[in-house]
């Protein structure tokens, strides 16, 4: 059995979205899966449209998902003289002709059969008059007139297409560009792609590849075709539904891991499993297990499966990616053990890096300013004597373990009277600002002997200068 061969052709006429995204997905896993190769096209024969800041996007996003290429990337625009020698080949063999019916005039023939309840379509005038290559002239495919085209698709089943209703298409303009339909099969054909999967929006396009494919004596790829992505109200995904491009959720702090698992299940499954590691993907992703029902976006899901993500990613690696989002809020955050401490305190609570980054302020800032509520209720004369208590036995300490903190505190509770929450709370709000917290031995213990005992001495000095 040959190797699968599988390709992703995004047109670079902007971002790279979920959509696209999960084509993507699911071809690299299946290429992934089988051993075979995933092949990138970029299709940017619409030269007004397409640029090169899309191309570059398109890039990036998929370099952070993490899906990498075995050929390419291929692009259409450097493969015109391909596609004329397949257009001549076409027309050589009796499958192709030269049509010079103006626009205004077809457009009258897709009314006129309109009218007596025929398929709107090119009556074929100039299939049969012998016309050569001339400014005006398009070149049409001479579609059969008769009999079935039938799609096998592994996802959806066959497919049967009424040949009689199938128009002769263009497969080249009077400019001289050729046509989507035409350009993919001769590319397909090319690069020995052997698997499609794609969105289903691309079925009705099908039927006329199959008879290309055919024309060119050419074998037919395994055709799968993915129900869309809907949003909550059951219409096709859009920004409106919160859907944004790829790189904006990287920019939002999700991980491309959660991303990718989030996408995979927009349409796939393994029975009851929702968590997975791409790993995991690529041992079990296969074609049988394409549902044949849209997918439906869910943001509470996805980030949710990014909370998940975050608590499963090891420390150091989250520390790695945090880096960015504490360099833009200006903090001189360096990898390395603090960075890394303070991140274990944070994974359980954060459920992006942008709100882990936001919960890692006080690690960084030089200076605590105490959110005003939180000073009023717990930086008051009554939280000065066990501050000044506290300060003292943490002085005394040169190694802030766990036990020697929980002893110390113990310590201050005997000869207070007071439970560990009306001391933690005023050190909680000394040490960070805020009430809000990853647990208080943990802060500690991150922040180090120096910053600890000079922050809990400003809240002493907050509370004497009120008192």
């Amino acid at each position: 059995m040959e190797p699968t061969v599988t390709r992703f052709p995004p047109s670079p006429t902007g971002a790279l979205h979920l959509g696209g995204a999960r084509t993507a997905l699911f071809n690299w896993l299946y290429a992934r899966h089988t051993g075979g190769k995933f092949v990138l096209r970029i299709e940017d024969t619409d030269l007004a449209r397409s640029t090169k800041a899309s191309v570059d996007t398109i890039f990036e996003a998929l370099e952070w998902l993490g899906i990498d290429w075995d050929e390419g990337p291929h692009f259409q625009s450097q493969r015109f003289d391909l596609y004329r020698r397949y257009i001549a080949k076409l027309i050589d063999a009796g499958h192709a002709y030269y049509c010079t019916c103006p626009p205004d005039a077809v457009e009258a023939m897709r009314r006129r059969a309109q009218q007596t309840g025929a398929k709107p379509k090119y009556d074929g005038t100039c299939r049969h008059k012998g016309l050569g290559p001339s400014p005006d002239a398009v070149v049409r495919f001479a579609a059969p007139q008769a009999g079935t085209t039938v799609l096998p698709d592994v996802i959806k089943g066959n497919i049967v297409f009424q040949n009689a209703e199938l128009d002769d298409f263009v497969i080249c303009r009077s400019d001289g560009t050729p046509t989507y339909n035409f350009v993919v099969v001769v590319d397909d054909i090319t690069m020995g792609i052997n698997t499609i999967i794609r969105g289903d929006d691309h079925v009705m396009n099908t039927p006329k590849q199959i008879l290309l494919y055919k024309a060119l004596g050419a074998p037919l790829p395994i055709f799968g075709h993915v129900p869309m992505v809907l949003g909550p109200d059951r219409t096709r995904l859009s920004k409106r539904h919160g859907a944004m491009s790829v790189t904006a959720y990287r920019d939002m702090g999700y991980l491309p891991e959660a991303l990718i698992n989030f996408l995979v299940r927009l349409g796939w499954s393994h029975g009851d499993q929702e968590y997975f590691e791409k790993d995991d993907l690529i041992e079990k992703f296969n074609l049988e297990n394409i549902g044949k029902s849209a997918g439906v976006f869910n943001p509470e899901k996805l980030l949710a499966l990014n909370a998940e993500h975050i608590r499963n990613t090891s420390p150091a690696d989250l520390a790695r990616r945090l880096l960015p989002f504490l360099t833009s809020r200006g903090f001189e955050a360096q990898a390395g053990p603090y960075l890394e401490g303070a991140v274990q305190t944070l994974q359980p609570r954060s459920k992006t890096l942008e709100e882990m980054a936001e919960g890692a302020r006080f690690y960084y800032q030089e200076t605590i300013d105490y959110d005003p509520k939180a000073a009023r209720k717990f930086l008051k004369p009554a939280a000065l004597d066990p501050l000044e208590r506290l300060f003292e036995q943490l002085q005394a300490l040169n190694d802030f373990s766990e036990k020697n903190l929980e002893t110390a505190f113990k310590r201050v509770m005997d000869d207070t009277a007071l439970k560990l929450g009306k001391i933690a709370q005023p050190v909680r709000v000394a040490l960070t600002g805020t009430t809000v917290s990853p647990g208080i031995f943990e802060i500690i213990s991150v922040l180090g002997r120096e910053r600890v005992l000079d922050r809990i001495q400003k809240g002493i000095n907050f509370i004497q200068l009120i008192d």
